[in-house]
């Protein structure tokens, strides 16, 4: 039962690839319409040129990147709080002067 399916399974690829090749060769154009092709990119300096010349989108960026960098300091601060915190904790931890006496 399954080699008839894959049978038909087999001759219904190789009649698609023949229909495929067969429209390449007589509409070109309509082949190309329809093939998926990647996304162009944009000019790498785009952003900075519309940066320069639009005083609204500069304005709009420069507001942006202030937040962000704002953002970035108060998780850099909050970081090294904790940081230091942790080595207060761990300071006392090893200069208890408990731990010296039971050593000793």
């Amino acid at each position: 039962m399954s080699r008839p399916l894959a049978r038909l399974r087999v001759r219904l690829t190789l009649g698609l690839g023949a229909v495929e090749i067969h429209l390449r060769l007589r509409l070109p154009r309509l082949m190309y319409a329809l093939t998926r092709r990647p996304a162009t990119a944009a000019a790498p300096l785009a952003e900075l040129v519309r940066i320069e010349s639009e005083p609204a989108y500069r304005a709009l960026f420069f507001t942006g990147l202030d937040a962000a960098l704002d953002d970035r300091f108060s998780t850099q601060t909050a970081m090294v709080k904790e940081i230091e915190a942790a080595a207060d904790r761990l300071g006392s931890l090893i200069t208890d002067p408990g731990d010296h006496e039971r050593a000793a």
